[in-house]
């Protein structure tokens, strides 16, 4: 059992099963085919020679039947499946925590086991349903080592990066929870749900920055891409980082994925304030590094996203300076209201400077359309996750209940 916020923000029991990998032994969720056609030999369970055939076997049931249990892969001997269970696990992380906001926003908390001399960790991960699609926001870090200043994510100090399992399993457990694998009971049954698939798109944009967890992060990326798999659109997986300009060419080149820039201001001395990365990479770099993005072009336009902050970066003087510094970049500015947490001392920027602000940017020629904040009731928005075992207490609830109230909600 776990804890789950209802509409009115009170707290009530939800079923959600708690079914932790053993630490004990391996995960087989994140090897890539090579990897896994290994350990089962290695193990001694698979002879070399079936070994391609049994990866193939095992590929299908967890990344298209979306099977957690060697004992539901029926093409596989009983005795062959209970070694594979003896040995290995498919197993996906313990949900501790499912909240569901009152704009239908899901957001999860997932411990996994310890790691070697390590502890259990826990981290956030964010379903936002949308009309014709919906979005998986993933971490890749439990905590983060930028501290931003606007992010909430950025207060809690970097524990360790994800593993390539832990990444992908985050895909696995959502896709779980919304039904969104075929029908288990049915061996021919369709790759997705008749209705269609409820995550179409990946962001990677929770709790971390990608590119400071780079191997894990491709790995995961393209075992989620497969096609003989979970089949994702590389065009429908976003990666977001804050300027590690060294991995932005490699992205492009070993991933193929889009691209975002959390960039959020237009001069390095405040973008030395917000993010504070643009010390190490400033504005020039990354700039540099953005007009040369493999693939770049009007069709794989870069996204730019930055947040509004009341009086810090929401004039039109900073319109016009965003303009001229994306000057002949394909790209799209996703302009975010920001989105309060207990503690901050930013605003967000009122209404109309927000839309002034974006009409500018349009005439420009740029797209840039202003995000919808969703699941804020549960500190579920761009900006707000933070996966401490010890949730809000009911003061820091209501002082943020207070400030949405006092204006920064309409946003």
């Amino acid at each position: 059992m776990a804890l789950s916020l209802d509409l009115a923000g009170e707290t009530k029991r939800a079923l959600v099963p708690s079914r932790a990998a053993q630490p004990e032994k391996p995960s087989l969720i994140g090897l890539t085919r090579a990897e896994m056609a290994e350990a089962l030999t290695a193990s001694g369970i698979v002879p070399e020679r079936q070994a391609k055939m049994r990866v193939q076997q095992l590929w299908h049931w967890l990344y298209v039947r979306g099977v957690s249990d060697f004992g539901q892969m029926f093409n596989i001997s009983k005795d062959l499946r209970a070694a594979l269970a003896r040995a290995f696990t498919v197993a996906r992380p313990e949900i501790g925590e499912e909240q569901i906001s009152g704009d239908g926003t899901r957001k999860w908390l997932f411990r996994f086991p310890a790691r070697g001399a390590g502890r259990p960790v826990e981290i956030e991960t964010v379903y936002i349903p949308e009309e014709g699609r919906g979005t998986l926001c993933i971490s890749s870090q439990v905590g983060c080592t930028l501290t931003c200043s606007f992010c909430h994510t950025g207060t809690q100090k970097l524990v360790r990066n994800l593993t390539a399992e832990e990444i992908l399993s985050q895909l696995l457990a959502a896709r779980d929870r919304l039904g969104d694998f075929p029908d288990r009971d049915t061996p021919d049954g369709a790759i997705v749900p008749s209705e269609g698939r409820k995550v179409s798109n990946i962001v990677m944009m929770g709790m971390g920055e990608p590119l400071y967890n780079f191997e894990a992060v491709k790995k995961a990326l393209l075992i989620a891409s497969d096609g003989d798999g979970l089949s994702l659109s590389k065009r429908r997986i976003t990666l977001s980082t804050s300027g590690v300009v060294p991995e932005i060419a490699r992205t492009g080149e070993e991933i193929g994925v889009m691209l975002a820039i959390s960039l959020h201001a237009t001069n390095d001395d405040l973008r030395d304030l917000l993010v504070p990365i643009n010390r190490k990479y400033p504005l020039k770099e990354l700039m540099a590094a953005c007009r040369a993005y493999p693939g770049l072009s009007n069709a794989r336009r870069i996204t730019f996203e930055y947040v509004m902050l009341k009086d810090v970066n929401d004039s039109l003087d900073d319109a016009r300076a965003l303009v001229a510094l994306l000057k002949g970049i394909p790209a799209k500015i996703n302009l975010i209201p920001f989105n309060p947490w207990p503690g901050t001392n930013y605003q967000c920027s009122d209404w109309e400077t927000i839309e002034r602000f974006a009409d500018y940017i349009n005439n420009a020629g740029y797209a840039s359309p202003i995000r919808t904040p969703r699941g804020r009731d549960i500190l579920a928005a761009c900006g707000q996750l933070k996966s401490e075992s010890e949730r809000l207490k009911k003061h820091e609830r209501l002082a943020l209940e207070a400030m949405m109230i006092a204006g920064h909600g309409e946003a």
